[in-house]
């Protein structure tokens, strides 16, 4: 297994979560002050995102060469799909989240869109941000032609998977 796979153990499995439409989606929210939400601009903000990702993830090691691995086969969707959270106090970057496509070695077509690596540097965390990145990125899916959603996450997430239960994604059992 990959350093850059969520490492399972007895109380973090892999999952997949499900939204069936991207039509009724919650009303963009407000987010904190000087934090605003922007489209990353390409791949020189690659640093930014691996700052963010690097901070906040529990269970594996972040490589540096895995936002160019992940979002490297569509160098031009960046701009379109990827967002940071920025603290416009300090420049910094301390959110990040994706709208993708594709990558699913499933069944999924090309009305499914995917939520990606949605991260808040823990500092930040429980200010909803991680829900004004989701909710944006639900928007991006549906603008860009997807008409539902898809995720993939661990069991040991529970706090992001509240959220994204709450914001109309099911547990994919099957």
């Amino acid at each position: 297994m990959s350093p850059d796979t969520t490492q399972p153990t007895q109380d973090n499995h892999p999952i997949t979560m499900t939204r069936n439409t991207l039509q009724n989606l919650p009303p963009r929210l407000p987010l904190p002050p000087n934090i605003v939400l922007r489209r990353m601009t390409g791949t020189e903000e690659a640093g930014d995102w691996t700052g963010v990702q690097r901070e906040a993830e529990p269970f594996f090691t972040i490589s540096d060469d895995l936002f160019i691995r992940e979002f490297g086969k569509d160098v031009p969707a960046i701009p379109v799909r990827c967002l940071l959270a920025v603290d416009t106090e300090t420049g910094s970057a301390v959110g990040s989240s994706s709208a993708w496509h594709g990558g699913d070695p499933g069944a999924r077509g090309r009305d499914w869109g995917r939520l990606h690596w949605v991260a808040v540097r823990p500092s930040y965390q429980r200010r909803g941000i991680a829900r004004a990145l989701v909710v944006e990125c639900l928007y991006l899916m549906r603008d860009c032609g997807h008409e539902r959603a898809y995720l993939s996450t661990s069991t040991g997430r529970t706090g992001a998977i509240a959220l994204y239960s709450d914001l109309g994604f099911v547990i994919d059992i099957a």
